[in-house]
């Protein structure tokens, strides 16, 4: 299947199926000498995987991740870095009774209209599993970045539903199940959530993140625009139907003298653009966000039809999360990291001379 990689000079590949026997990648063009451990990726790993909460999908998945190559004595050799993870929690039996059927909101249709052929079992390539991967990859680019360019990445919990998690400080993000830039707004997302899981529904939630310290410079004029990538990326995952950058869709209310970042001594005074102008970074912090449909896979019935085009009854079992958009917080991160890491060394090939000249300015 092609689409299966990300990223030119930074480029990730992955492969695997939710309830086939490994989720795997490769990611090339990690520079050598970056000490780097399976305990690296793990701990951003921790962040994703399922059975960590009640509302979060109780599938219980340890997500170890393997290091297979491109490592010796604790840093990486410039060579290939080879990933796995071992699914140990597959309940296929949960699909057996609709594995005829064309479960709405999900890629069963498409899937099987386009190859002729798919995977049931929870959704196959197209789960929301796949992303293991990612963020292991992401964790990688995470850490170089931080380190030698002093980017700081991170993603949070802005809106879920119709409750706003109006921002407070980051250090509260990783103090809280669901995200949250404020911990004055956990026990309303507590009771909605409950509400929605007794419910037997689901429902949308918004992922905002941003990138500290991105040097000016990352990104091309046409094709190739940061934004356009960082688009990309975010709307490569699973159950995300919207992105914005910087003010996003808010641009339509707003005139231009409000718009446009103004610079002062060299500095801009505002970050409309979210941190990109004319697709290429501009020093500001970037901003992006992306929005997530509600789980489809719910406990209430609906109609469907089957593989004989018949109209039926149906009702999903199993196990899913009443709002992706909790567990996605790492897998934004992680999309964001992989496209800033690939970005930065592009720009090194094409620019490093004015790369050098800009910083014998500072």
């Amino acid at each position: 299947m092609p689409g299966n990689s990300i990223g030119k000079m930074f480029k990730v590949t992955t492969f695997g199926e939710s309830h086939g026997i490994a989720l795997g990648g490769v990611v090339d063009g990690v520079p050598p000498g970056l000490e780097l451990s399976e305990q690296d990726l793990q701990k951003e790993l921790e962040k994703r995987k399922p059975g960590t909460s009640k509302y979060t999908s109780p599938r219980r998945e340890p997500d170890k991740i393997k290091i297979l190559s491109g490592i010796f004595n604790g840093k990486t050799t410039g060579t290939s870095i080879g990933l796995i993870i071992y699914n140990q929690d597959q309940r296929s039996q949960d699909y057996e009774n609709i594995k005829n059927l064309y479960r709405p909101g999900h890629a069963d249709f498409t899937y099987e209209k386009k190859y002729g052929i798919r995977d049931f079992r929870g959704g196959g390539r197209s789960s929301a599993r796949e992303t293991t991967i990612r963020v292991a990859a992401g964790a990688i680019a995470k850490k170089y970045l931080f380190i030698n360019h002093k980017i700081i990445i991170k993603a949070y919990l802005s809106k879920l539903g119709k409750i706003n998690c109006k921002f407070s400080s980051l250090k509260e993000i990783e103090e809280n199940q669901f995200f949250s830039p404020n911990k004055n707004i956990l026990k309303e997302l507590k009771s909605y959530l409950n509400k929605i899981k007794k419910e037997k529904d689901s429902i949308g939630a918004e992922i905002t993140v941003i990138a500290k310290n991105v040097p000016i410079g990352l990104g091309e004029p046409v094709f190739d625009k940061l934004d356009a990538d960082i688009a990309h990326a975010l709307m490569s995952i699973n159950a995300v139907k919207g992105v914005e950058i910087g003010d996003g869709f808010s641009v339509i209310e707003q005139k231009g003298s409000e718009h446009r970042d103004y610079m002062y001594n060299e500095k801009f005074k505002s970050n409309h653009s979210g941190g990109i102008l004319g697709g290429i970074s501009n020093g500001n912090t970037i901003i992006a966000k992306a929005a997530f449909k509600p789980t489809s896979s719910i406990g209430i019935p609906g109609i469907t039809i089957n593989k004989k085009k018949e109209n039926c009854k149906f009702i999903i079992k199993g196990r899913h999360d009443p709002c992706v958009g909790i567990r996605a917080v790492p897998i934004v991160e992680a999309m964001l990291s992989i496209v800033l890491m690939d970005h930065l060394l592009r720009n090194q090939s094409q620019c490093l001379n004015q790369i050098i000249k800009n910083n014998q300015k500072k």
